[in-house]
């Protein structure tokens, strides 16, 4: 145990050394961020989504973030789905977990879903994590339209991401454009640096943001398609028209619809609404007419420029702050690249098709180190108390709340630990630079398994640092007395005797 601890001390030496030496490393990071957005229009999910998320390419992404419109929201399926996470998260986390990846964050508001994922690998640097949402429909008092959105610092740099669900209909490109203006002055974070969405360094704005194509009518729009001559739809696409005009649309960049329309298809299949629609009186209501309306667009903010303006001094104090803040910036540079835009035309559930987006970020990281770090101590089983021993490596406000939970390798999210210790209540020992806390051994499983530790901070809301993977062994007790899995809920009776 002594030699552990010396060696956790010789490396938490190395790691405090090695900080000033980030700030001068010229490296650039790349990570892949991968988007899907669908208007699954109220179905449930599909058997797989592995093609939905490309997990067939040798290439893996960094990040996913999965942008939902329509999940059914029935009031006893909305309170049931708060309880216990809805089904479409359940298969998602079910498809990423085995595959490393955690679910770090989400947020509903009744049918808007967002989740984001990460490998395990980049958690402890997934920071200052918020979510918020904005309601829309029916004058703001209900919430099938609107956006949710989740916010986080990845490696220092700032990202949020944007799911929106507009208004309908053709007639109603302006009052999408206002709804989004609202969401964009509506959502406030709890900090001081970004609060509002465009101060983030990168958003990405995806969902059903209905815009339409104008003017063309259905037979043109249709042979546009077949012919895959996409490019002659572009100059009515709504979203596309309404650009120039507006500046909060200007910010953001989108890559050529390169794919046919997304909306309205008949379930089941790739045509395009064949159905007969009956109205009032038994009219024939008007067939839509397919559109782009599932989008993803983004933003990386551009550096500001340092202002003429001086003082008696030669120079006012917003102008250092400012050219303070573009050294800080140029210190630490970020891109954002598109390499992939397209939907998914194999799936059917829907009168909507899931578009995806890959992107490529660049960025240099402002911190290489997780605030903590640790390891299991000795042998693992439900046979003995055991032991973690952890480190502060970087300075950070802990609290009598954080936590080190106990989770298999291939958990899900946050809250799927097996067990977990507090770090102040359950402390064995400390020094100034290391600290051990117990796990009572009736929490440890007994049939064993690969796991890895996580230190929760409370203040942060967010895990900063993980182990690496340990065994647990199966308990002894087990094997000596031929206890089944079905039968091990008799154990603590068999160890008390």
């Amino acid at each position: 145990m002594f030699d552990r601890m010396e060696r956790m001390e010789d490396d938490l030496s190395q790691a405090l050394n090695s900080v000033s030496l980030e700030q001068k490393d010229s490296k650039m990071d790349t990570f892949g961020l991968y988007v899907v957005t669908w208007n699954v229009a109220t179905a449930e999910p599909p058997d797989d989504v592995n093609s939905l998320l490309q997990l067939s390419s040798p290439k893996k992404p960094d990040l996913y973030v999965i942008g939902l419109q329509e999940v059914k929201a029935a009031p006893l399926k909305f309170v049931t789905d708060l309880a216990f996470e809805d089904s479409w998260s359940h298969l998602f986390m079910n498809t990423l977990a085995p595959l490393g990846y955690i679910k770090v964050s989400s947020i509903r508001m009744q049918g808007l879903l967002l989740l984001f994922f990460s490998k395990l690998e980049h958690v402890p640097f997934i920071r200052d994590i918020q979510v918020t949402y904005t309601r829309t429909g029916l004058y703001g008092y209900w919430g099938n339209k609107g956006g949710v959105s989740i916010r986080l610092s990845f490696y220092g740099h700032m990202l949020c991401f944007l799911n929106c669900h507009l208004t309908a209909h053709m007639n109603y490109a302006s009052q999408r454009v206002d709804e989004f203006q609202y969401i964009l002055d509506a959502q406030t974070f709890d900090t001081k640096n970004t609060p509002r969405i465009l101060d983030h360094k990168v958003v990405l704005w995806f969902g059903d943001l209905n815009f339409r194509i104008e003017d063309h009518g259905m037979l043109f729009v249709r042979n546009c398609i077949t012919s895959q001559r996409y490019n002659l739809l572009w100059p009515k696409d709504q979203l596309t028209m309404m650009k120039p005009k507006e500046a909060t649309l200007r910010k953001f960049e989108e890559g050529p619809l390169d794919f046919q329309p997304t909306y309205k298809f008949d379930l089941n299949s790739d045509n395009y609404d064949t159905r007969v629609q009956k109205t009032w009186f038994g009219f024939n209501g008007k067939k839509r007419k397919p559109a782009w309306c599932d989008r993803i667009l983004w933003r990386v903010k551009p550096n500001s420029s340092p202002s003429d303006d001086t003082n008696e001094d030669g120079q006012n104090q917003e102008d250092t702050k400012k050219q303070l803040e573009e050294q800080h910036k140029d210190e630490f540079p970020l891109k954002l690249s598109q390499e992939y835009y397209t939907s998914k035309m194999e799936y059917g559930i829907s009168d909507h098709k899931p578009v995806i987006g890959i992107f490529r970020l660049e960025l240099r990281k402002m911190f290489e180190m997780p605030l903590v770090q640790m390891c299991a101590e000795g042998e693992w089983s439900a046979d003995f108390d055991a032991l973690i021993t952890y480190s502060l490596l970087q300075s950070f406000t802990s609290s009598s709340w954080d936590w080190i939970g106990l989770y298999k390798v291939g958990f899900k999210c946050f809250s799927d630990y097996v067990t977990y210790t507090w770090v102040k209540d359950d402390q064995v020992s400390f020094t100034d630079e290391l600290f051990q806390v117990y796990v009572n051994k009736d929490e440890i499983p007994v049939l064993g398994g690969e796991c890895v530790l996580c230190y929760y901070s409370s203040n942060l809301q967010c895990i900063v640092g993980i182990s690496q993977p340990f065994k647990v062994q199966e308990s002894r007790v087990v094997i000596e007395e031929g206890l089944l899995p079905e039968n091990i809920n008799g154990l603590d009776e068999t160890i008390a005797s």
